[in-house]
């Protein structure tokens, strides 16, 4: 039996080596996923067949009750709010290490041994602090909490404070194999950090938090492993954990930032973000006047932010570029890496609606191709298109990469309102005579020009 279990945990780590290596391109995403998922299966299987297992009562409530609510989850919850439902995840998987490190200290205590007592304290620390950062990023990103930071005076130095104090009890912990309350004490300071962690982060960096989130969690799991000496918990945990991490760097890096400063800046906030004063009068413009651009245009861009998002404007916008490229209209579409509240937000909403993976280029590939550009059409986005990232030195935002949307011969924003972006600062793009400004509920709009377009 023994045999037949470490196969299973042989090839489902294969499988999640393959699936990870799929997922990191579109085209071969959907296979990945697929292998992945037939390499939790063989891993979910093969732990079924412990001859550790006395009853499968348990097990199988807990499957039943699991597979009920992904199913529901799947089915009803939009791709719209796949980032609030990728946090809940993210907290639904740290609290399951977390849970099984105590059930472990509560099991063995000093008889774990300098060895597992440390995996299962940074197992629980980690565990503990993802639970309630990914609860509070939930919350956020529903907008049951205000999205903007949330901070207080003396903030950095507490959460500092409290970080020391955690790890001072953990190397206790590994000292001393003290098998009495200080390790729930140490829990409960990693769940009280999570929430510190997350309440002065910002809307702006959410694409960051997912991916740390994810990150801590998959190192929880790889802990989880060492704990109950699991080699397929150790594989995929480490694959989950340094993917994360690596794409958290990459994405700061998007943003000319630091993970410092990402989780200690509070960047957003009224005293880090200064707003811009007015710089003209912004150009309103009518769905008509918008509909002869568009559909008298040799090249389109479409650019889209959180505001598609939120608007469910997705399957909109490819419908206004199928109608604009039977015109003869050339469309592209412009992703920023950390357009949205989570990596990849916009390619998967893009997706949904059938936008082949062709027609999407990158920062780099398309910023070239704006001064050829007739028409760049912003559907909510805000600072990933803010000129003076790249003008202005004093903006909080100075240095980070933006779609250069500014170059274009004509562009057109599609906002709600008239408020700032996720930053809180102005963008000057908006008073620029070139750009003509669309307000309305994006969706609605698109669907207007549309229409318009086809009336032309």
């Amino acid at each position: 039996m023994n045999y037949l279990i470490e196969l299973a945990y042989l090839a489902a780590s294969v499988l999640f080596v393959l699936g990870l290596k799929g997922l990191s391109h579109p085209e071969t995403a959907k296979r990945g996923m697929h292998m992945a998922e037939a390499g939790m299966l063989l891993a979910v299987v093969g732990t079924l067949m412990h001859h550790e297992i006395v009853s499968y009562t348990w097990i199988i409530a807990g499957l039943l009750l699991g597979s009920t609510i992904g199913g529901a989850m799947a089915y009803w919850v939009p791709m719209t709010a796949m980032p609030q439902r990728t946090a809940l995840s993210h907290a639904f998987g740290a609290l399951a290490a977390t849970l099984v490190g105590v059930a472990e200290f509560h099991h063995q205590g000093a008889g774990l041994g300098t060895f597992k007592m440390t995996a299962v304290s940074l197992e629980v620390f980690l565990g503990a602090l993802t639970t309630t950062g990914s609860l509070l990023a939930f919350a956020k990103l529903q907008e049951l909490l205000p999205g903007k930071p949330l901070t207080y005076g003396g903030q950095n130095v507490l959460n500092l404070g409290i970080l020391a104090g955690i790890l001072g009890l953990f190397v206790y912990q590994a000292i001393t194999l003290d098998a009495g309350p200080w390790f729930y004490v140490m829990t409960g300071l990693a769940a009280a950090f999570g929430v510190l962690l997350v309440l002065p982060i910002g809307a702006a960096d959410m694409p960051v938090v997912m991916s740390l989130l994810n990150s801590y969690a998959g190192l929880a799991a790889a802990a989880t492993g060492f704990a109950i000496d699991n080699k397929v918990l150790i594989i995929a945990g480490t694959l989950d954990g340094f993917s994360g991490f690596i794409l958290s760097v990459l994405m700061c890096k998007a943003m000319n930032r630091s993970i410092t400063n990402v989780l200690f800046g509070a960047f957003g906030s009224t005293t880090t973000a200064v707003a811009a004063g007015p710089q003209g009068e912004a150009r309103e413009v009518s769905v008509d006047d918008v509909a002869v651009q568009l559909a008298y245009a040799r090249l389109v861009v479409f650019v889209p932010g959180y505001g598609m998002a939120t608007a469910q404007a997705q399957t909109a916008v490819r419908e206004l570029a199928k109608t604009l490229e039977e015109r003869g209209v050339a469309v592209k579409y412009a992703i920023h890496p950390v357009a949205g509240r989570m990596p990849g937000h916009m390619n998967v909403l893009l997706a949904e609606a059938n936008v082949p993976y062709s027609d999407l280029y990158e920062l780099e590939q398309i910023n070239p191709e704006f001064p050829d550009t007739d028409v760049a059409v912003v559907i909510g986005a805000n600072d990933v298109v803010n000129p003076d990232a790249r003008d202005n030195p004093q903006s909080p935002i100075a240095g980070m990469p933006i779609l250069e949307v500014d170059r274009a011969r004509s562009v057109v924003v599609l906002k709600r309102g008239k408020g700032k972006g996720f930053a809180g600062i102005e963008n000057p793009l908006f008073f620029k005579p070139a750009t003509g400004m669309l307000y309305g509920d994006a969706k609605d709009s698109l669907t207007k020009l549309v229409q318009a377009v086809k009336a032309t």
